[in-house]
């Protein structure tokens, strides 16, 4: 008896002690699933960093949904004309209910806001960027493009050619699409005849794009064909199913041709830069010829040094180490001058080009002008470092970029300025009181004789003003220095100098000085020209010049028709294929197309 009752009070501490036992248990299985859950992101779609949520969708409104975000997750870093088919596809699709998400409402990418100062290759100097802050943003498709590859992409949209064998990409974009939903139908038993059809047109295209390369390649009945493809796609996309294949093949395809278009981009806009800065083989060939005729024969050798000098005659400068474009600027100025028997012109280039430069004009008259050829590396001034300014440099061209606190497109400013070699000129021509320094990309189209009776109003220059760039957007960069807010910057092309108020106010001294202060940053020279010249301009009217003919697309015929001279200042200049073929007409005229070596060097035919 004792035995059994005392079995049975053993009994129900058992039972007890297997409960507690059981309950603590799944205390600790819970424990270790409920963090495993969040970690693995199943927990009310909470996503871990770094992944997207791969959910199961339910109606075509839900599928859509996830599709959306799978693009705002990876359209950051694509270019929009490769999603907007995509992109476009996934809201047709999306529920009246499902707005289109802001991100796709946006034109562009957002970007830091800044202000960037670049200079344009063609002219000398070293690559710069300055960046400044202010209250902006930029987007892809323009202001992001000119911000990261300056005026190609101004050029890529003028010369943008149609799509070629526009049916084979879609074919292969159908293909595609069709491959990434085939393995998630296949997998369900109930969509059999689907999976068949998918499985039928993806060999049918297959096979075809194995034998068609082009358009004309294609078969009669492909538009048949691609219409059955998208209606079987269609199908496939009304299916629910499990969206982790689907998902892969996006990201393949999306990374794909975001490193194509990436690289197809750069390799464009490299190319577009080379052919900017590389002398063209017709040029190149011109110089040869010219070089080898003047050590062959000296006999056109004779200097009229009288006239070079007399500061009773109109002295015009020119900056160059191009033998056809300063052939251009004097011609055209020549041509419609009232009295060229009073035109005095100096070409100041470097010593590969100057015995081209020499014989080129001295085999060529421009009525009763004279020109004068100087090499700048044979002078040697004696208040500057000749280790520091040994070689000849041309007028700075920089595109600055301005943004405001809206969403309004980025402005962009071409600004050309004076080169280090422009601070010569007082002792170049010790005996000149007053200079007219035109650059080599300009065109005269009326008579200059107004500019030599212009009052500067003990200016030292008179110069075209730009006052879309003034110096109070440059602040951050102008440091310790004194200016003025309101002050605008101004441009080279006609400029005209007054050497003997130069002179006492020690401009050239000036500069350099404040050359050296602002060395280590980007955008020095303009830095130091805006600083070195303020207060020291007089605008002239606007009406005297157009610039702008060597980026802008824009112009008005009429406008240009009126204009007293032309600037091509931008990279698209008259003389490169990448000049802008409406403005080229009024840069050719002036040349001599019967010349011997223009015509045997097939020199802008």
């Amino acid at each position: 008896m004792k035995g059994g009752s005392g079995g049975g009070g053993i009994a129900p501490a058992k039972r007890r002690w297997r409960g507690l036992a059981i309950a603590v248990l799944f205390l600790v299985v819970l424990s270790m699933l409920v963090p495993l859950g969040f970690l693995l992101g199943l927990h009310n779609g909470f996503h871990s960093p770094g992944h997207i949520a791969l959910q199961r969708p339910s109606p075509s409104g839900d599928r859509s949904r996830h599709i959306d975000n799978l693009v705002r997750k990876l359209g950051p870093t694509l270019p929009k004309d490769i999603l907007r088919g995509y992109v476009n596809e996934a809201k047709n699709e999306t529920s009246s209910r499902n707005a289109t998400p802001k991100f796709q409402q946006q034109k562009g990418i957002p970007i830091p806001p800044q202000v960037v100062m670049q200079p344009v290759t063609n002219k000398n100097t070293s690559n710069v960027n300055i960046k400044a802050r202010t209250k902006a943003g930029a987007d892809e498709s323009g202001g992001l493009c000119e911000l990261k590859y300056g005026s190609y992409c101004i050029w890529r949209v003028e010369n943008r050619e149609a799509m070629q064998d526009s049916m084979v990409k879609k074919l292969k974009d159908q293909l595609f699409v069709a491959r990434a939903y085939f393995p998630s139908v296949a997998k369900m038993p109930t969509q059999n005849k689907l999976s068949g059809e998918l499985k039928q047109n993806i060999q049918e295209f297959e096979r075809v794009l194995s034998e068609s390369t082009t358009d004309v390649d294609l078969p009669r009945e492909i538009q048949k064909k691609s219409q059955r493809m998208e209606a079987v796609i269609a199908k496939a996309k009304s299916v629910t199913l499990d969206c982790n294949n689907v998902d892969k093949k996006l990201r393949q395809i999306f990374d794909l041709t975001e490193d194509e278009a990436s690289f197809h981009m750069k390799q464009s806009a490299f190319l577009y830069q080379l052919a900017v800065q590389t002398m063209p083989k017709s040029l190149h060939c011109l110089y040869m010829r010219l070089t080898v005729e003047y050590f062959r024969d000296h006999s056109f050798d004779k200097e009229l040094s009288e006239k070079y000098s007399d500061p009773s005659l109109q002295h015009y400068v020119i900056f160059s180490n191009n033998v056809i474009a300063s052939s251009v600027v004097i011609n055209s100025t020549v041509m419609h001058a009232k009295d060229s028997t009073i035109q005095v012109f100096h070409v100041l280039t470097d010593e590969q080009n100057y015995y081209a430069m020499k014989l080129w004009f001295l085999r060529n008259t421009f009525k009763e002008a004279v020109v004068q050829v100087l090499n700048i590396e044979d002078l040697n001034p004696d208040y500057y470092d000749k280790a520091t300014l040994s070689h000849l440099t041309l007028p700075v061209e920089f595109r600055v970029s301005f943004h405001s606190n809206d969403n309004t497109p980025a402005i962009h400013n071409h600004v050309s300025i004076f080169s280090h070699s422009h601070y010569l000129l007082p002792k170049i021509f010790k005996n000149l009181e007053k200079v007219v320094v035109l650059d080599d990309d300009v065109v005269v189209q009326k008579d200059l004789s107004p500019l030599w009776s212009l009052n500067l109003a003990g200016k030292v220059i008179g110069a075209l003003q730009i006052c879309s760039v003034r110096m109070g957007q440059l602040r951050s960069y102008l440091g310790e220095h004194s200016f003025k807010k309101d002050s605008c910057s101004w441009m080279s092309g006609v400029n005209v100098v007054d050497l003997a108020r130069w002179r006492d106010l020690h401009i050239s001294e000036t500069y350099w000085k404040l050359v050296k202060k602002v060395s280590m940053k980007e955008g020095s020279a303009l830095l130091a020209s805006l600083l070195t010249f303020q207060d020291q301009i007089y605008a002239i009217d606007s009406s005297w010049v157009v610039s702008g003919l060597g980026h802008d697309y824009g112009f008005d015929i009429e406008g240009i028709k009126k204009a007293a001279v032309l600037h091509y200042n931008g990279n698209m200049k008259p003389w490169l294929e990448l000049g802008i073929p409406k403005y080229k007409a009024y840069w050719k005229k002036f040349l001599n197309h019967d010349d011997q070596y223009l015509s045997e060097c097939n020199v802008n035919r």
